[in-house]
């Protein structure tokens, strides 16, 4: 029987039912949800800077020129 695409009676079946309780987070998930934040913040911190350049790239001779 498939796990997918489950329709009429098969969704009401009796089924043993699966409780996970006490499942802690592993340290790897957190490293790697910690190096995921940083890269996004690099990721934005770049991005502005990059758009500042530009910015300044644009406006600048027209202040200073």
């Amino acid at each position: 029987m498939s796990q997918h695409n489950i329709s009429g009676s098969e969704v009401f079946g009796p089924k043993p039912f699966v409780i996970l309780r006490g499942v802690r987070s592993s340290g790897l998930r957190r490293r790697k949800s910690a190096r995921m934040l940083l890269a996004f913040v690099a990721g934005a911190i770049v991005t502005m800077v990059g758009g500042a350049v530009a910015v300044a790239a644009m406006v600048g001779p027209n202040l200073f020129g």
